[in-house]
């Protein structure tokens, strides 16, 4: 009976956390997989269909916000969405004012997509963990995430765009040559120390968009982990420990999509100086 309860035990965690995988398997071509082993069998190039459709819909459901928010807007008492949407773009605002040192008219916006794109992703977090599972195994599909930054997939897409930002801002502000000199010639300007600085400089580049990625992921990972834990536990147990877990955890996802956001923003601002 234990080890009974043991195979149930596992398989929940490993079902709630498995993505819905489409891509083309050596043996039954392209379909969706069945397990965890037939999406490791798919390879690199499988889809997580749960990933990319929530992202998107968290991506269009921001566009709708603001775009509502925009075409209701009056100097007069405004509404609720007007002021929400005020409040967050005069925080982002002023975050970059004291964090970005250069000049570029496109660093704000970038600010403000992110935050509140990672904002909606992670938010999607406080809904019950068995809600999304349940409701589309009725619909005929086995594997169902809600969250998009509980997939390193996700985070690490959007940490590799902002990396390529950073290499983009280095070489236009820089030029290709003064980028190379940065790299050469810092912490120290000597040339017989070259190599060493091009190792040290170049492993803290290639760090930053998987430092970015892995802080994000780990910590949504993290508490997707526990909620499923504690979903697990008898009903009295559920309540008294999910609803404190589920308060504080809103201020983990509105933390973790600031971190994120500021990092770029401080990122992006070096590659905007001169050294």
């Amino acid at each position: 009976m234990a080890a009974g309860n043991e195979v149930s035990t596992t398989y929940y965690i490993q079902h709630h956390l498995q993505n819905l995988t489409f891509g083309k398997h050596p043996i039954n071509g392209w379909s969706l997989a069945d397990s965890a082993e037939e999406a490791r069998e798919m390879g690199f190039w499988a889809i997580h269909l749960d990933t990319m459709g929530w992202s998107i819909a968290m991506g269009l459901l921001f566009i709708w916000l603001f775009r509502k928010a925009g075409k209701m807007a009056t100097t007069g008492v405004p509404g609720g969405l007007q002021n929400a949407v005020e409040m967050v773009v005069e925080f982002i605002e002023n975050l970059t004012r004291s964090t970005f040192h250069g000049r570029n008219p496109h660093i704000a916006p970038l600010a403000l997509t992110l935050f509140v794109w990672i904002l909606l992703m992670n938010s999607l977090k406080i809904i019950p963990v068995d809600y999304g599972p349940v409701l589309f195994a009725k619909l005929g599909v086995d594997y169902m995430k809600i969250v998009p930054t509980t997939d390193v997939n996700a985070t690490l897409g959007m940490a590799l765009g902002v990396f390529g930002l950073i290499l983009y801002y280095n070489i236009k502000v820089k030029g290709a040559g003064g980028f190379a000199r940065e790299l050469s010639l810092t912490p120290f300007n000597h040339w017989a120390l070259i190599p060493f600085n091009l190792v040290l400089e170049i492993v803290s580049l290639l760090v930053k968009p998987f430092s970015l990625a892995m802080r994000l992921f780990g910590n949504m990972f993290a508490g997707e982990v526990i909620f499923i834990l504690i979903a697990m536990l008898p009903f009295w147990a559920i309540w008294v420990l999910d609803v404190p877990w589920a308060i504080f955890h809103i201020l983990v996802v509105t933390l973790q999509a600031f971190i994120f956001t500021t990092l770029t923003i401080v990122y992006l601002s070096a590659a905007h100086e001169h050294h």
